[in-house]
């Protein structure tokens, strides 16, 4: 749902073009033309890297899925009726046939699967374990294992824009400004059941009678503070200490409390739409806006209890930042921005030092994931550029992995197991021609209504071919 009604092509300008551009507009921006692919034939690579430009790798099936050509394809979802949840609107698009795909059982990386959606686009992706949750402008969160239907939930109202795993709960984020909590009620059930929200029922009438708990937050508007009055845009858990953050379009940074789902603080951070908040190291917690900014925040003994502060800000540009993700071991934050850039710091004793930027995408980049020294970066210009971090923070861009026929909107990565069990099978056979390798298995959403399932390889990328 766009914020302020910009006009569609608004996001194929020219880099230069790119002045403030909002989050709204990033959400439903025109896909890139042929005619504008063609002509614009610039190598992919980072600033620290002089590598030659990769290969662009395309779904391994053989049909691509449909994206919808009527000129209201990027238009608000809550125009679009919603496929009710006892008729699921999915359909898992095998990759290959049977015989093909035990051919290809042993191929490190490439495109597994997809999902596909009849109507409505990908707004948030979590994985946990072998499960995968989707939201969708649907209302509903589908929950796939194995790329096949496992279960889902639903709610009454509220496009679900962001999703969050934590043992047995799934905390959701919606377009109405509500948190959404719900229960797993075991794999017997295999069912799911919503226990709360946040801030609870209890809480947010008692802070409504109370005039001291409103805050002003428009002209001749006041509101109580621990509830979002706008959308829930983004959410990240800090699980040491019990505590989930989530940022709202309505500028502000909720801290929640787990074990009694209090709001402990609300911080009025920026001065436009949070887009990204993402728990970090060192105590820190990012978050990243349209208003060009990406800021650190730690969490402090002020007075008698314990505050966030803002300690530093890392980025302050004309173009919004539409999604932050941190690589915890090497201690390293980047964040994606709409002048199709990922910048990225680096610690460095006690403060962290700008690295760089990776340079790979055409248009703005929506989405930012991090597995093990992997980078992945998804753009609305429909493509996913794979980068690795090699010692001496220098980044190159392996592969861009291609198939999706809208914006990449999300990403998520979970560790593959099967993967590595392969790879220790061929360590046998060359235990000292091969480094230890780990295998990822990642999510794509996209506004083309579909989810494609990627295995990709750290430090092996023989498995891609040019199709």
């Amino acid at each position: 749902m766009t914020r302020k009604n910009n006009s569609m092509g608004a996001i194929l300008l020219q880099k230069e073009s790119f002045r403030r551009t909002k989050f709204g507009t990033l959400l439903y921006s025109d896909p890139i033309s042929d005619h504008e692919e063609s002509s614009n034939n610039s190598a992919r690579s980072s600033n620290a890297s002089s590598a030659p430009s990769p290969p662009r790798t395309s779904s391994f099936n053989g049909t691509n899925t449909t994206a919808n050509n009527s000129p209201n394809y990027f238009m608000s979802p809550w125009n679009q009726s919603a496929s009710p949840y006892v008729k699921s609107p999915w359909i898992h698009q095998p990759l290959l046939d049977s015989s093909e795909e035990s051919e290809s059982s042993d191929c490190k990386n490439g495109l597994i699967g997809s999902l596909v959606r009849e109507e409505g686009h990908i707004y948030s992706l979590a994985a946990s374990g072998d499960l995968l949750y989707t939201g969708s402008d649907s209302k509903n969160i589908r929950v796939w294992k194995n790329l096949k239907e496992y279960s889902g939930f639903k709610c009454q109202s509220g496009l679900v824009k962001a999703i969050v795993v934590y043992g047995d709960k799934i905390f959701t984020g919606h377009q109405d400004g509500k948190i959404r909590v719900w229960k797993f009620l075991g794999k017997k059930r295999k069912a799911y059941k919503r226990v709360g929200s946040l801030p609870t029922v209890r809480d947010y009438l008692k802070s409504s009678i109370n005039p001291k708990a409103y805050v002003e937050v428009r002209r001749n508007r006041n509101v109580p503070w621990i509830k979002h009055f706008d959308a829930v845009s983004c959410m990240s858990l800090d699980k040491e200490r019990g505590l989930l953050y989530s940022g709202s379009w309505d500028k502000t940074l909720k801290v929640w409390r787990l074990s009694d789902s209090k709001c402990l603080e609300s911080i009025n951070a920026h001065q436009d739409a949070i887009n990204s908040v993402v728990v970090g190291f060192d105590g820190l917690v990012f978050t990243g806006s349209a208003d060009g900014t990406v800021k650190a925040w730690r969490r402090e003994l002020v007075g008698n209890s314990a505050k966030h502060v803002l300690v530093e800000t890392l980025l302050k540009q004309d173009n919004a930042v539409t999604s932050l993700a941190v690589n915890a071991a090497a201690a390293t934050v980047y964040a994606g921005s709409s002048d199709g850039l990922v910048n990225f710091w680096e610690r460095q004793k006690h403060f962290l030092e700008y690295g760089g930027a990776l340079r790979g995408h055409k248009l703005a980049v929506l989405c930012v994931a991090v597995a093990g020294n992997l980078v992945l970066s998804g753009s609305a210009d429909k493509s996913i550029c794979v980068w690795r971090r090699e010692e001496g923070s220098i980044h190159s861009c392996l592969t861009v992995l291609t198939g999706h026929n809208g914006p990449v909107k999300c990403l998520t990565v979970e560790e593959d197991s099967n993967g590595s069990d392969n790879d220790n099978d061929s360590e046998d056979e060359a235990p000292m021609e091969k480094k230890s390798d780990k295998y990822w298995r990642v999510y794509s959403g996209s506004l083309d209504n579909s989810v494609k399932v990627w295995r990709l390889s750290e430090n092996s990328f023989s498995g891609f071919e040019e199709i």
